[in-house]
């Protein structure tokens, strides 16, 4: 299916490598930035974490520390069930692990000074419900604020021109493949001038690359069809013409009164009759104008007929066919093509008798005689035969193998021990 659709399926896979490469590099961009807005906003921590800093070591009080907090925008989650939803659920967008040192000093009693250990401070970006929260982190107390001004990273700008490149990729290629839309049809058409229908045309409107094909070919069935109709008319006219001085040169010889002469004359008149008859039914099969009828017949039908046909004992054509047999074919035509194999295993056999039967599909028509000297494909060519002697125009095998082929056989030849063997194989047969 594919190697029919070829160019069809170029252009699909070359849609699909173009969108892949462009969703991915539009991907590698929403990541980059993405990171990058994130690092930009989370610059915001260290002033928080500073805020945090003088909080918790009692250098601002706590009106002071949510001064502060308004004033650059922030506002501290206080609702326990609130703090918990967005902490457990919220994305962390990112965390500076390493955190601050804070080192806690306030008065004693005994002393004026007393150093504890430093602290750490971790701050936290988290997303949650298009919101963004610092969560700042310590031993001794933890705040989770909301920035009112930071919005999570939006890629509405990176989206529109994807959806953009996109449409414009899918319009492009859907117009690739309508403007190839006529290569299908074109195919379909040549497929029918190819089978013998001489009535197809090729023509189509327009003056892009497959109209000009299409229009070229459309011209050249023109011409082909005008050399074949007076290669026709020609042929025709000749045999119609040739009968009329043979059947009065047939007359002619039966007022002659020697009799050797007679049937010499009467026996010229015959083969060109026979010749003529041999050239009308080549024109027939090889115009490509005649529709033959086929129907189903039984095989052994067939080849009782041909033998009728080619005028021959039937004690001389030995045949195993079962009745139940039965094949698809233009009876007239399959008829002679029989008769001239039957005919051509009685003339070159030592015995003058010849046998018929099925060997897995296969017709098989066989005679005890001389192996041919030459290959098949030069007995099937017009006017050669292996005995100029013999009475024959040299065309029987190439009529067999015109009519066999139009009905999807083809004519093959073996030789077994002391037999020549024709063999009838259907196309579908794969012969070793």
């Amino acid at each position: 299916m594919v190697k029919n659709n070829a160019v069809l399926a170029t252009v699909v896979f070359a849609l699909v490598v173009s969108i892949s490469s462009v969703s991915y590099t539009f991907y590698q961009l929403y990541e980059t930035n993405r990171a990058k807005h994130i690092d930009n906003i989370f610059t915001k921590h260290s002033l928080i974490s500073q805020i945090y800093h003088t909080f918790i070591t009692k250098q601002i009080s706590q009106p002071i520390f949510e001064a502060n907090l308004a004033f650059y925008e922030l506002e501290e989650i206080t609702g326990a069930s609130e703090y918990e939803k967005i902490i457990r659920h919220g994305k962390v967008l990112k965390s500076d692990g390493n955190g601050d040192e804070v080192m806690e000093q306030y008065s004693l009693s005994d002393t004026s000074f007393a150093v504890h250990p430093p602290q750490q401070i971790i701050t936290s970006m988290i997303e949650h419900q298009g919101h963004v929260y610092f969560w700042v982190e310590s031993s001794r107390h933890n705040v989770l604020l909301m920035d009112r001004v930071l919005e999570p990273y939006r890629p509405v700008n990176l989206m529109s021109a994807y959806v953009t490149l996109m449409s414009v990729l899918i319009i492009s290629f859907a117009l690739i493949i309508y403007r190839l839309r006529p290569l299908r049809r074109l195919r379909k058409q040549i497929a029918r001038f190819g089978e013998g229908d001489m009535g197809v045309r090729f023509y189509i409107d327009g003056s892009d690359e497959i109209a000009l094909i299409a229009n070229e070919l459309d011209s050249t069935q023109n011409k082909i069809r005008s050399l074949i109709e007076s290669r026709t008319l020609f042929l025709r006219n000749i045999m119609h013409e040739l009968k009329t001085p043979i059947a009065k040169g047939r007359i002619v010889a039966t007022m002659l009164g020697d009799e050797k002469q007679r049937g010499r004359f009467e026996g010229i008149f015959e083969r060109l009759e026979s010749l003529i008859g041999e050239f009308a039914l080549i024109e027939e099969i090889t115009s490509g104008n005649q529709h033959h009828e086929k129907s189903e017949y039984r095989l052994i039908d067939i080849i009782d007929g041909a033998i009728d046909m080619a005028m021959v004992e039937y004690d001389t054509v030995e045949h195993s066919v079962d009745a139940s047999i039965k094949v698809d074919v233009d009876y007239r035509l399959f008829v002679t093509a029989l008769k001239n194999l039957i005919d051509n295993a009685i003339k070159y056999s030592h015995e003058k008798k010849m046998s018929i039967w099925i060997e897995e599909g296969e017709i098989i028509f066989a005679n005890v005689g001389e192996p041919l000297k030459n290959s098949l494909s030069y007995y099937i060519e017009p006017f050669t035969k292996e005995h100029p002697t013999k009475d024959s125009f040299g065309l029987g095998l190439y009529i067999v193998d015109a009519i066999l082929k139009e009905h999807d056989y083809v004519l093959a030849y073996e030789r077994r021990e002391e037999t020549n063997c024709f063999i009838c194989v259907p196309v579908k047969t794969k012969r070793k």
